[in-house]
């Protein structure tokens, strides 16, 4: 964040120079200089608000911003679809910890934006999209690329503007960058018309900052978190559950520290993977429809669940009767709309993360009496191991080739998938010890999400300086099709990312439900109509390995990490593999099938 974007605009008021203009707008910051347009304007907002990189496609309606951008210090990186665009901004953000930025023309480009903004909108993440319009005069005519964002992203964003002037735009779009980042984060949009960012204004925007109320009281109120911790303390069974918002709030020390102080074992959510490190005793690793056994077994049987982050959706909780039922409840979280929700909070604190995290710390006396508690746990991680089998007159398993990635990378490294049961084996088979490096999509399970941004989290570790990260994108073959067309963004930007296709010639996941509970009618899930990725990705002008047998993983995998570039390779994985363990749709998290016949 830069230091003016943290200032209120009323502390600069004394600086404007035009008798005529109100004392909340400045007009002098020293990241913007003089504007002449509305669409300098814009960009002068942005660099004050500290974006560093965009992701966009060009277009009539936008292309006056374009032009700005043309001598701005923002980097742009074109996509070749503005799925892509947004799928790319949103990973940047996670990496980052910054808003993501993303930009497209009007009509068509905007209506492509939709489901990367939804995406993140589901998963909290941080993103301002900027979308071009047709001049306002033609606004409602059904002109050329004319369509009605604002109408259409409402629902999917933290709040969308219409910009209605040259003189405001900028300080509209300031607004809207601090916005995404305040409180509980989320994607924000800013429509421009052409005749707003062609205007000619001399008005530069001043310091930006988020509505008032926006953004909250860190501290949860004092009286709740004293008798949250008289909970904790008399716990027998107690459980920590971190979710995505940890990490957004960038608690993930702080809830180290919380769990370890007090020898309380640890679940997360699959947003909250990496929170807390998955080789820590104390770890269960993550809880859900494919979360371990012993995360769901904890879940069961806890009688206090300390829950930070997490907005308990279906994929985690199964049927709500069944989930936690013998737990007290402690809940913390930024949004008040998320306490009680779905899950009862007997302890609701209301507050960041992080300074929650503090005060529960603070306020815990002594730690529960729960060893006994922390020897269960242990037994259901021996009961309820994570395993698989290699026959030998069976195709290579997509586990083995998570794992194989995961011992030839260091701990930093980046992993983004795809939607799918590849999504589930990157999550499950690989461990996960530090935030901000597992980025996929929760909440929307978006297909094709893997690709663009693995784009994303390279631009943002290049960014940060940290170009000796390695990137590694799962795919399945279906997920992989959606969006391989931005691997030649990837070519183009001489990107350095590895993606491992786990190519099972289906849409996975589905096919895995038609056999459970569809009696095997195998209805367009079968893709055996694939191309060759391999040489697909040779076309595009990245390296393209194919791997078919167990001893050919470890040598594509060393060529694909070697080579200073983008490479695929297309692991043709066994396609009967199902993910395991599994809890039904609405089922209870302590019934989970360890088999396909259970299932």
């Amino acid at each position: 964040m830069s230091d003016t974007a943290a200032q209120p605009r009323e502390e600069e008021a004394d600086g404007a120079d035009d008798p005529e203009q109100p004392a909340d707008d400045a007009v002098d910051t020293p990241a913007a200089g003089p504007v002449s347009t509305g669409a300098e304007s814009v960009v002068a907002a942005l660099e004050a608000a500290g974006a560093e990189t965009a992701f966009g496609v060009q277009g009539g309606a936008i292309m006056p911003v374009y032009d700005a951008l043309y001598s701005s210090s923002i980097n742009h990186i074109t996509m070749a679809h503005e799925q892509g665009a947004a799928h790319a901004a949103d990973a940047y953000g996670v990496v980052a910890g910054e808003p993501g930025l993303c930009l497209a023309t009007s009509g068509p480009g905007a209506t492509n934006l939709v489901t990367g903004i939804a995406d993140a909108d589901m998963d909290s993440d941080a993103m301002l999209a900027l979308t071009g319009q047709v001049p306002t005069e033609f606004v409602g005519n059904d002109a050329f690329q004319e369509t009605d964002t604002v109408g259409v992203t409402r629902p999917i964003t933290k709040h969308n503007y219409f910009a209605d002037g040259a003189d405001t735009v900028g300080d509209t779009v300031g607004e809207a960058f601090e916005l995404a980042r305040a409180g509980r984060p989320g994607p924000t949009l800013v429509d421009l018309p052409k005749d707003v960012t062609q205007d000619v204004t001399d008005r530069t925007p001043g310091p930006a900052s988020p509505p008032a109320g926006t953004d909250p009281d860190p501290n949860a109120d004092t009286d709740a978190v004293e008798e949250a911790a008289r909970a904790i303390e008399r716990a027998e069974r107690p459980l920590c559950l971190f979710g995505g918002g940890v990490i957004k709030a960038e608690a993930s020390d702080a809830a180290r520290t919380f769990a370890r102080t007090y020898e309380i074992p640890v679940t997360t959510t699959m947003p909250g993977i990496g929170s807390f490190p998955e080789d820590d005793d104390l770890c269960l690793s993550w809880a859900g429809m494919h979360g371990t056994g012993y995360a769901n077994m904890a879940i069961t049987h806890t009688d206090c669940l300390i829950a930070v982050g997490t907005r308990f959706d279906d994929r985690l909780t199964g049927g709500i009767d069944t989930f936690a039922p013998e737990a007290e409840v402690v809940h913390v979280d930024i949004d008040p709309a998320e306490i009680s929700k779905n899950v009862y909070a007997d302890y609701p604190l209301i507050g960041d993360a992080k300074r929650v995290l503090e005060q529960l710390t603070a306020a815990v006396n002594e730690a529960p009496d729960a060893e006994a508690w922390r020897d269960q746990c242990g037994e259901w991680k021996e009961t309820y191991p994570l395993t698989y089998a290699t026959p030998d007159d069976e195709p290579l398993k997509p586990q083995f080739v998570v794992e194989a990635f995961d011992e030839a990378t260091d701990d930093d490294t980046i992993v983004t998938t795809g939607v799918g049961q590849h999504q589930m084996w990157a999550s499950q088979f690989w461990t996960y010890t530090e935030p901000r490096t597992w980025v996929s999509s929760h909440g929307l399970g978006t297909m094709g999400y893997g690709v663009p941004a693995a784009v994303g989290a390279r631009v943002a570790a290049n960014a940060m300086g940290e170009a000796d990260r390695d990137v590694i994108c799962f795919d399945g073959d279906g997920s992989f099709l959606m969006t391989m067309q931005e691997l030649s963004v990837a070519v183009r930007e001489d990107l350095d990312i590895t993606i491992a296709v786990l190519n099972n010639e289906y849409i996975g996941m589905v096919r895995q439900w038609q056999d459970a509970f569809y009696e095997g009618r195998h209805m367009a899930s079968d893709y055996t109509w694939m191309p060759e990725f391999d040489k697909l990705a040779e076309a595009f002008g990245a390296l393209g390995l194919r791997v078919d047998d167990y001893d050919e993983v470890a040598p594509a995998i060393e060529e694909a990490l070697d080579y200073e570039g983008p490479a695929v390779i297309d692991f043709h994985v066994d396609p009967e593999e199902n993910v395991l363990p599994m809890v039904p749709s609405g089922g209870a998290n302590g019934q989970f099938a360890t088999a396909e016949d259970q299932l």
